[in-house]
C-alpha cells in the first residue's frame, strides 16, 4: 500500500480528485476552493489593528486554515517520510535549458543553485525570492485570488473573471520563463 502512496500518480487520477474537490466543498459546506485568503484569516487573527480590511468574521473561515494546515503537514510528510530516494525524472531538454541559465545542480527535489542560503543572500535571489514573493502577493490580492482559486474553483464555477485571470497566469509564467528569466542569471 505504501508503494501505491510513494509512486506518483496519473494525471487522469489527480486531476478529476482535485476537480471533485470543488463541487464537494460547495455542496457540502457552501465554500470555495483556495489558499490565499487564509493570509488574509492569519493576519486577521493575529494582528489586532483597526484595518477595515481585517475586521471580518474570520472565526467562520477557520475550516480554511485547517485545509492549509493539512496542506503544511501533508506537504512536509511527503517530504519526510515518502520521499523517493532517486532523482527526479525531468527531460533533457528541460536540463539543457536549465544548463544555459546556470542550474547545474540536479541532485535533489529542489536546485540548490536557485534555492539556497548562500543564493537567497545574493541579488539573484533576493529578486527571485523578496521581490518575487511580493509580486506573487500583489498580484494575488489584485487579481482577488491565487492560481487554484481561479484555476479550480473559478472555471468549476463558470466565471469569466477566473478565465481570464487563469490566461494571464500562463501569459505571465511564459513571458518570465523565455523573456525575462535569462536576464535574471
Amino acid at each position: 500500500m505504501i508503494e501505491l502512496i510513494k509512486e506518483p500518480w496519473p494525471w487522469y487520477i489527480t486531476g478529476p480528485l482535485i476537480g471533485l474537490m470543488v463541487p464537494l466543498l460547495l455542496v457540502f459546506g457552501n465554500k470555495a476552493f483556495g489558499v490565499s485568503s487564509s493570509l488574509r484569516h492569519i493576519c486577521a487573527m493575529c494582528v489586532p489593528l483597526d484595518i477595515k480590511y481585517f475586521k471580518y468574521d474570520w472565526k467562520s473561515e477557520k475550516w480554511n486554515l485547517f485545509f492549509v494546515g493539512g496542506v503544511v503537514i501533508g506537504g512536509f510528510l511527503s517530504g519526510q517520510v515518502l520521499m523517493d530516494s532517486e532523482k527526479v525524472q525531468i527531460s533533457m531538454e528541460t536540463v539543457n535549458d536549465l544548463k544555459a541559465l546556470g542550474v547545474t545542480d540536479f541532485a535533489s527535489y529542489v536546485p540548490k543553485d536557485l534555492f539556497s542560503w548562500e543564493n537567497l543572500l545574493s541579488w539573484n535571489g533576493f529578486i527571485f525570492m523578496a521581490l518575487g514573493g511580493f509580486l506573487v502577493g500583489f498580484g494575488t490580492r489584485y487579481a482577488n485570488g491565487c492560481t487554484s482559486g481561479h484555476s479550480i474553483s473559478g472555471l468549476s464555477n463558470l466565471q469569466f473573471g477566473s478565465l481570464i485571470a487563469t490566461i494571464s497566469f500562463f501569459i505571465g509564467g511564459l513571458i518570465m520563463t523565455h523573456f525575462l528569466l535569462p536576464y535574471l542569471f
